[in-house]
């Protein structure tokens, strides 16, 4: 029986991270600023509970920062925070992200005894010279090295990409799509790269050596790349970065293509490449039958792609279909 799935999270910010990327600043993207207590993360953990349906999957997820990066020792007392609520059955295990660079046996083993799950990884992109340019500290052979011994561990794997970071262009956004695919990922994230205050991003920004996707570029890419993951079964986590109280006030956000529906953009994107061919078709009205989770994004985004069809059609219809799954569709035309 299908178990929805729901995640703690308990962000980490930039806790053990041996680098400053130029893109980074956790505490404004995730607007979690402190490491939190321990108290903190049982009170996060109960509040989580309280709200989540009986019978769902419940991971907790250790984000942000770089968790295989601090001691051993911290590790284990944050996993084991942990153990109680794996031992009663309310949680079924852990999910964290980290680097490539800060994976090997005497890491995996530890996570391995103490309930993890999952583990993401920030690979960002598989090409050296993108990686090199955002002083990621590794090369693209790192990543997929980690994600071999994750994967012989038997862990789930995530691998989360970047587009637009400086000398990325589409291709190699593509490549990195394709790469994370053949390591084996279960899941990914796709982050369009923001640049925000108090970054070597923003000074080289103002400096006008790096400019940032526009927003109808960075749907662009994404409208290219999902099904690149679609198409392999990868589980899509994310598109876009979490809309924090500094970015939609604007206050950390610099430039860069934030929109705080940034995935519904995308969706909509994809839908109006399907809908298109139906403006070349002769009637007065269209009856368009999509899947129930596609309704919206097929409508489109403010209703955009519903306009475009009634620049053809007198009378256009959207409605949903359980024979239908995916994004198939099946329209009904009349006069």
């Amino acid at each position: 029986m299908y178990k929805k799935h729901f995640n703690i999270p308990v962000f980490i910010p930039e806790l053990a991270c041996p680098f400053q990327c130029i893109y980074c600043d956790q505490s404004k993207i995730s607007g979690v600023e402190k490491l939190p207590d321990d108290q903190e993360i049982v009170n996060k953990i109960e509040s989580h509970l309280l709200t989540i349906p009986r019978g769902s999957e419940v991971q907790l997820a250790y984000f942000g920062g770089n968790f295989t990066g601090i001691s051993l020792e911290q590790q284990e007392h944050f996993l084991k925070l942990i153990t109680p609520y794996i031992s009663e059955g309310r949680i079924s295990g852990i999910r964290l992200s980290t680097r490539p660079d800060y994976i090997n046996d005497e890491v995996l083993s530890l996570l391995k005894r103490h309930h993890v799950r999952s583990i993401e990884l920030g690979a960002q992109s598989f090409d050296d010279e993108v990686l090199r340019k955002s002083r990621r500290g590794h090369t693209a052979e790192v990543t997929a090295a980690a994600s071999q011994r994750i994967r012989e561990y038997g862990f789930s794997l995530g691998l989360q990409m970047m587009i637009g970071l400086p000398g990325d262009k589409l291709e190699k956004a593509l490549n990195t799509a394709h790469r994370i695919v053949e390591l084996g990922a279960d899941d990914t994230r796709i982050y369009p790269t923001l640049v925000i205050k108090g970054t070597v991003l923003e000074t080289m920004f103002m400096k006008k050596v790096f400019t940032p996707l526009k927003l109808e570029e960075a749907i662009s890419w994404c409208a290219e790349i999902i099904p690149v993951f679609e198409a392999a079964g990868t589980n899509i986590l994310k598109v876009g970065l979490h809309p924090s109280e500094g970015l939609l006030s604007g206050d950390d956000l610099v430039a860069g293509p934030f929109h705080p529906s940034f995935r519904e953009l995308v969706e909509t994107r994809i839908w109006r490449a399907l809908l298109e061919p139906l403006t070349q078709r002769s009637a007065k009205s269209v009856e368009i039958s999509v899947p129930p989770g596609q309704i919206n994004y097929a409508v489109g985004y403010g209703g955009t792609n519903k306009k475009m069809l009634e620049t053809k059609y007198l009378n256009v219809k959207f409605k949903t279909s359980d024979q239908l799954s995916k994004r198939l569709f099946s329209i009904r035309l009349s006069e």
